[in-house]
C-alpha cells in the first residue's frame, strides 16, 4: 500500500516529496557548533520512510547511534513553481507532527569521506507523521509549541518562533529549484534538544493544537 497523509477530516492523500529543512532553528544551529543558514536548506527522504502514529520506529543493524528531531510538518493540497511568498501560503492545507529520524554515525560517517548521505535519513520507518489538521484550524503557525518526550522526559521545547525562515518562505524556495505537488511534506526544522533514541523508547511528539505523534522504537 502506498504511503498516505491522513487529516481529521477523514481525507487521504498519497505522499509525495518529503522536503526537509536543515538548521532552521537558531537553537538547533547553535548545538550542532553551526551558524543559522543565509538561506533555506533543503534534503530529502522517500515517501516509503513514513509511518504514523502508533507504529514503530525501527532502528537499522548499521547504525549504532539513531537520533530523533520532533518538527511541524506542513502539508501541500495543491501545487506550483516559482511562487512568491503569497502564493506559496495558498498551497499549504494543513500540518501535523514530524519526527525526522537520522542514522547520525552513519552521516557523519558519509560527511567526512564527502559523501551523500541518504542512506542517514532515508531508512524505512525514518519519517513517522501524526494526523493532518487543516490548515484553516491552525490560525497562528508562528507561535506553535513544539515538545518531544522520550519516556515521558521532556527532551525539547521550543516555540515555532525561533524558526529562521518560516513556512512560506521555504516553501517559495523549493519551489524555485522543483515544482512542488500535491501531498508534498516540507518539515520545517527542529528546535534544541536533538538526541539518541534505543530499543524499547517511546517517542511523544506534541506541537500545540495538533494529534500528538506517539511511536515506540524497536530494534530491527
Amino acid at each position: 500500500m502506498a504511503p498516505e497523509l491522513r487529516f481529521t477530516d477523514g481525507r487521504r492523500l498519497p505522499v509525495g516529496k518529503i522536503l526537509c529543512a536543515a538548521r532552521n532553528y537558531r537553537s538547533h544551529a547553535k548545538e550542532m557548533g553551526a551558524e543559522p543558514p543565509t538561506e533555506p536548506v533543503f534534503f530529502l527522504k522517500p515517501a516509503t520512510a513514513v509511518i504514523h502514529s502508533g507504529e514503530e520506529i525501527l532502528l537499522p543493524r548499521q547504525s549504532k547511534d539513531v537520533q530523533v528531531e520532533t518538527e511541524l510538518a506542513v502539508i501541500l493540497t495543491r501545487g506550483g513553481r516559482n511562487l512568491t511568498i503569497q502564493e506559496a501560503a495558498e498551497l499549504i492545507g494543513g500540518y501535523a507532527v514530524f519526527f525526522d529520524i537520522t542514522a547520525r554515525d552513519l552521516q557523519a560517517a558519509a560527511k567526512k569521506a564527502g559523501l551523500p548521505w541518504t542512506a542517514a535519513k532515508g531508512f524505512d520507518t525514518f519519517a513517522p507523521i501524526g494526523e493532518v489538521v487543516p490548515a484553516t484550524a491552525v490560525e497562528h503557525p508562528a507561535s506553535l509549541q513544539i515538545a518531544l518526550r522520550v519516556n515521558g522526559q521532556v527532551r525539547q521545547d521550543a516555540t515555532a518562533a525561533d524558526m529562521v525562515f518560516p513556512p512560506t518562505a521555504l516553501i517559495a524556495a523549493a519551489s524555485v529549484v522543483m515544482r512542488l505537488e500535491l501531498g508534498d511534506i516540507i518539515a520545517t526544522g527542529t528546535p534544541a534538544g536533538v538526541c539518541s533514541i534505543h530499543d524499547g523508547d517511546m517517542l511523544e511528539g506534541e506541537v500545540s493544537g495538533l494529534p500528538p505523534l506517539r511511536c515506540r522504537v524497536h530494534r530491527a
